[in-house]
C-alpha cells in the first residue's frame, strides 16, 4: 500500500545501510531531493546502480555513502569528469570505491529481467567490446535454438528504488510523461519504491499518449517535492539548469570546497529548497 509521507519519513522507512538502491532518470526527472535526504540520513556501504550517474551520484559518493556503483556511463553531461567519483575510484577517498561497468543495452535488459523476476538478461550486445574483459559478470551464451552467441549479464533488482515524476493522484498511483527511461522496469523490479512528485492532483487528466503510470500498488511511498528533479528537469514543470551543471565542475574540483558545499547546500538544507532553486533558475532565463 502506497503511503503519503515526507520525505526524511519515506527514506528512514526504506533505504538501510548496505542496500542496493537505483535512483534513475534519463536525463530528465532525475531524483535530486532523495539523494539528498539520503546523504542527510547519513547511509553507508550501498550499492548504487544507474544508467548514468551524473552529479547526485557524484555527491552520494564524495559524502562517503558508497561502497560500489554499477552503471553504465558515468560524467558531468557536457562538461567532463565526476570529480568526486574519480578521486574515490583513484585515490579511495572519502574510502575506497568499487565499480561495475556495463553498457546502456545491458543496463536496460538487465532492468527489465529484474521487472520479470528472472535471473538473468540475455541479449545481442558486447559484440566486438572489451567490457567483458574487466567485468566478470558479462558472459556469453549458445542460443538452444540457433545456436547464436548472445551476450548475458545478472538481471537487477534493487533493495529499493527512487524515481521522480510530474503527478501523483489521491489513491497513490503515479504519472511520468516525457522521456522515460528505465524508470518503469526499476520500480518493477525493486523490492520497494519511493517517488517525489512535482504535485499531488485528484486524477489524471488529458494524458499524453507518451505517458507512463506506475500503479499504486508498485509502490511504497510518495511524496511530494516540487522541483525535486533539479537541476535536471521536469517536462512541463522547469527546464534543465544547464548552468548548475558547469559550476558543480569546480565545486567538486577540491575535496574542501566540495565539502563546504554540501555542507550549506545539502547538510544545512532541506527538500523544500528545490522549489525556491527552480523559481531563481527560471527567473535567471
Amino acid at each position: 500500500m502506497t503511503l503519503f509521507v515526507s520525505l526524511k519519513e519515506a527514506i528512514a522507512a526504506n533505504v538501510f545501510d548496505g542496500d542496493v538502491v537505483a535512483l534513475e532518470g534519463f536525463t530528465h526527472l532525475i531524483p535530486y531531493a532523495a539523494g539528498h535526504e539520503i546523504i542527510r540520513q547519513q547511509r553507508k556501504d550501498l550499492t548504487l546502480i544507474r544508467m548514468t550517474p551524473d552529479l547526485i551520484y557524484d555527491q552520494l559518493i564524495g559524502m562517503g555513502c558508497v561502497k560500489k556503483m554499477i552503471f553504465s556511463w558515468g560524467g558531468n553531461p557536457g562538461v567532463g569528469s565526476l570529480r568526486r567519483f574519480r578521486d574515490a575510484y583513484e585515490k579511495s577517498w572519502p574510502h575506497k570505491l568499487e565499480i561495475e561497468e556495463h553498457s546502456h543495452a545491458a543496463m536496460a535488459n538487465a532492468y527489465e529481467a529484474g521487472a520479470a523476476g528472472l535471473p538473468c538478461a540475455v541479449f545481442r550486445g558486447y559484440l566486438g567490446a572489451g567490457l567483458a574483459e574487466v567485468n566478470p559478470n558479462i558472459r556469453f551464451i549458445e542460443c538452444p535454438f540457433t545456436g547464436e552467441r548472445l551476450a548475458s549479464v545478472p538481471s537487477i533488482r534493487p533493495d529499493v528504488t527512487v524515481i521522480h515524476a510530474q503527478k501523483a493522484n489521491r489513491k497513490g498511483d503515479v504519472l511520468i510523461e516525457g522521456i522515460v527511461g528505465v524508470q518503469k522496469e526499476a520500480v518493477l523490479a525493486a523490492k520497494r519504491a519511493i517517488v517525489t512528485v512535482e504535485e499531488i492532483v485528484d486524477n489524471f487528466d488529458d494524458v499524453h499518449p507518451n505517458a507512463c503510470v506506475l500503479p499504486n500498488w508498485t509502490l511504497k511511498a510518495v511524496v511530494q517535492v516540487p522541483g525535486g528533479a533539479h537541476p535536471s528537469y521536469a517536462k512541463g514543470y522547469y527546464e534543465r539548469d544547464n548552468a548548475f551543471y558547469k559550476a558543480w565542475d569546480p565545486i567538486a574540483s577540491e575535496r574542501e570546497g566540495f565539502q563546504a558545499w554540501m555542507q550549506e547546500n545539502v547538510l544545512n538544507a532541506g527538500p523544500e529548497v528545490f522549489a525556491s532553486r527552480v523559481a531563481f533558475t527560471q527567473a535567471q532565463k
